[in-house]
């Protein structure tokens, strides 16, 4: 009997994949084929990922409603299409965060998480420098604030060290 994995894809995390998988489970039993797992996506990076995990491993894909089939030219032919479109959304997306992050600042927005405290702080540097002192989650959980809250004091940024890369 031929194997076969079942991907699951949906929009929303609110719509459900219950129909998707028992027509999919139906079609491959009438192909002869034993589901061996199922895969769950959201975006298209997700399944150009899978697809392309697929393709590294000799496996060809066949996608019912899309008409897609990797063992001919043309199905290899939109395989390829797919991912150059998934690069161009993902290009999209960091183009716009990029765009929106610099309106914010410009707009003199500040970004991330708001400041603690300076008493809070204090009182969390204190914690830090205790000898034989407890772990920084154990800390972050005793005065209510987050783990990388309490990374961040414990190693505070320092401009002057950074170096950045240039490609």
């Amino acid at each position: 009997m031929r194997q076969a994995v079942i991907y699951l894809r949906v929009s929303t995390i609110e719509q459900t994949t219950a129909n998707q998988e028992r027509e999919l489970r139906e079609i491959a039993s009438r192909m002869g084929c034993e589901i061996v797992k199922v895969y769950l996506g959201r975006s298209l990076q997700d399944l150009v990922g899978f697809l392309s995990e697929l393709h590294a491993l000799k496996i060809d894909l066949f996608l019912r409603q899309q008409g897609l089939d990797t063992t001919t030219p043309a199905g290899k032919a939109m395989f390829q299409m797919m991912g150059v479109f998934a690069e161009f959304e993902r290009a999209m997306i960091q183009e716009r965060v990029r765009a929106g992050l610099a309106r914010a600042r410009s707009e003199g927005k500040r970004l991330g998480r708001p400041p603690i405290a300076a008493a809070l702080e204090k009182r969390i540097r204190e914690a830090l420098a205790t000898p034989g002192r407890p772990g920084i989650r154990v800390i972050a959980e005793r005065f209510g604030v987050n783990p990388s809250t309490v990374q961040r004091i414990s190693r505070p940024f320092d401009g002057a060290s950074v170096v950045a890369a240039v490609p």
